[in-house]
């Protein structure tokens, strides 16, 4: 949109191992164990007799530590990305760890998924974002969208390596996977990338509104809202897809293919819609696609015939959980400028994972006290309509 070609070339030929740093690292994040948390609950239930809404809560409970994530911004924006990367992946893999020693507290699995949710900083665009933003401008949503698409690569490349090690050895096993994957491959992996980078990250950063100030507009505001009621929905739904499937009449490995179809529609929407608001209104592609997952949330209301129909609802509802994760670093850059990034996005992040403790939390409690899933369903479309209203509700910043 009047850049020239040559320029939008430039941006990737110095800006790709910031892209690929970010498509390992936040692959690794917290979001990988929320997609996936749905193999773990028939060994969880089986071993220690917890009830999907017990995890539920004490999983939704636990992510109240993202409240620090501000502070890690602000670091972020001070000392730079690497510092909080390192800690966070390290402290991913420890926790995971720690989860295979579980004797049956539910306290416990509350303060480790705790533990998780502190990880978020370093495994999200509160790191990454910043120096992406700044170094992409004709191509910054599909810079960010790739970025973002590891998670949604992550979730469909580790459900048959974290299912297989669990049906051979139990759900203490597919733990750790999950800290191998953390510490052995994104962390070395990550560092490399960005060191990689670091010569070429000289970009003057453009100057903008001090968190503080941003955090006094009604946009800030209107979006955390936005990022509040996808959260609610997309993961509430993506943590009992797997139980879903079951009462829907699929066997375990049929139920697992659930968590695929979320994986592919974040995939599919973070690169496509990255691509879009590039070239087009960012606020209208965001509503359109808030449109087509309300319209998959209603769908799951219906008794689906089968393992394929399923699979095309839930990559349906899964759009805009896909599509959240590249527009809300997106438009946090857009609205607010890159100088103060890391503190306004990871302010904005706080209220977007408060809705994922809400959705964790309804979903399963939601199950237990009506026995279906319908009325959580139900608010998860409406989540999803009340979105695309927000997102029409916000305007750009013009780029000088």
């Amino acid at each position: 949109m009047g850049i020239p070609n040559h320029r939008a070339g430039a941006e990737w030929r110095a800006g790709w191992p910031l892209v690929l740093g970010g498509l390992v690292g936040m692959g690794a994040g917290p979001g990988l164990f929320q997609n996936l948390s749905s193999l773990f609950i028939p060994g969880l239930i089986a071993e220690f007799g917890w009830t999907r809404g017990e995890i539920a809560t004490a999983a939704g409970i636990g992510l109240l530590g993202c409240v620090v994530i501000p502070l890690f911004g602000r670091a972020t924006d001070r000392a730079g990305p690497i510092p909080v990367i390192t800690f966070s992946l390290l402290l991913l893999a420890a926790t995971y760890l720690a989860f295979t020693h579980m004797a049956g507290e539910l306290w416990h699995y509350q303060i480790l998924v705790l533990c998780l949710a502190l990880g978020v900083p370093g495994t999200s665009a509160v790191a990454y974002g910043r120096p992406i933003a700044a170094r992409f401008v004709a191509h910054r949503g599909l810079a960010l969208g790739v970025a973002t698409s590891g998670l949604s690569i992550a979730t469909l490349l580790m459900p048959p390596i974290v299912g297989a090690a669990i049906t051979r050895h139990g759900w203490r096993s597919g733990f750790a996977v999950l800290a191998a994957y953390a510490a052995l491959i994104a962390l070395p992996v990550t560092l490399l990338a960005l060191r990689r980078a670091a010569s070429a990250t000289t970009d003057h950063v453009p100057p903008g509104p001090s968190a503080r100030a941003s955090r006094r507009e009604g946009r800030f505001w209107r979006l955390g809202l936005t990022a509040f009621c996808v959260n609610f929905a997309t993961v509430g739904l993506v943590t009992q897809l797997v139980p879903l499937g079951l009462e829907r009449g699929l066997g375990t490995s049929e139920a697992a293919l659930l968590v695929t179809a979320f994986g592919s529609a974040q995939l599919v929407a973070r690169v496509a819609i990255g691509a879009l608001v590039d070239r087009l209104a960012p606020h209208r592609v965001a509503a359109a696609v808030a449109l087509l997952s309300a319209a998959g949330f209603a769908l799951l209301e219906l008794r689906a015939p089968g393992l394929a129909a399923l699979w095309l609802i839930v990559f349906l509802a899964g759009l805009m959980n896909g599509a959240e994760n590249d527009l809300l670093p997106f438009f946090a850059a857009r609205l607010f400028g890159v100088g103060a990034y890391g503190e306004t996005y990871g302010s904005l992040l706080v209220i977007a994972l408060l809705g994922t403790a809400a959705g964790v939390i309804g979903f399963g409690r939601l199950r237990d006290a009506t026995g279906a899933y319908d009325l959580a369903l139900a608010l998860g479309a409406g989540a999803m309509l009340a979105a695309a209203v927000l997102f029409l509700s916000l305007r750009q910043r013009p780029e000088g």
